[in-house]
């Protein structure tokens, strides 16, 4: 379980393919504090460390992972938002983030204004009935404030920390990211639709 607070950005060192799988090798300033078997969320996406050497680790995708997220976009040099597991009895910043990416989103916007950046997403019309005006939704791993809510788009504001700190600064037109939309949602999507039957 995560919170979308973002510790840092860390880069994609090295790219390896073996049958379905692809493991990536992450450089990272906390790698030191890592251990083997940890969960650790990569643009959203709760990956298992695998092996560490040095400043690097290893974590590994598999197909499922790879079809329903961006990691598959990943390229050598890229630079990703990290965060690792919520410690029980920590304060809770962002929401409930549980490092399953749900869907991938397009960014069909970005304006920068005046000490911050806008950003608006166009997602499949499936998820709709996720995203409701002022609720919580995690985009690459960042627990964020949606508005302008329509069908199958919403809005984010970033402020000058989060663009700085996150890989939002490097997102443009375009874009594709992960999103992750609030569990609690889902939840109550499911009981309503058990309901029906």
């Amino acid at each position: 379980m995560f919170t979308g607070i973002i510790e840092g950005m860390a880069t994609i060192a090295e790219i390896k393919h073996e049958g379905s799988n692809t493991h990536f090798i992450i450089d990272s300033t906390i790698t030191s504090e890592l251990k083997v078997d940890q969960s650790v969320a990569h643009n959203g996406v709760c990956l298992t460390v695998v092996s560490i050497d040095g400043s690097r680790y290893q974590v590994t995708a598999v197909a499922e992972t790879l079809a329903k997220t961006n990691l598959g976009t990943w390229k050598t040099g890229d630079h990703i938002n990290i965060e690792r597991a919520m410690k029980l009895g920590d304060r809770l910043d962002g929401h409930f983030v549980q490092g399953h990416v749900d869907a991938t989103a397009e960014c069909i916007e970005k304006q920068t204004l005046e000490g911050s950046w806008l950003y608006r997403f166009r997602f499949s019309k499936e998820f709709g009935p996720l995203v409701i005006e002022k609720g919580s939704i995690c985009i690459n791993g960042v627990s964020l404030t949606v508005f302008n809510v329509g069908r199958d788009e919403c809005t984010v504001t970033i402020i000058p920390y989060t663009y700085a700190h996150t890989n939002f600064g490097k997102l443009d037109k375009g874009s594709v990211v992960n999103m992750e939309f609030d569990v609690l949602g889902k939840y109550l999507l499911r009981m309503r639709d058990l309901e029906k039957n």
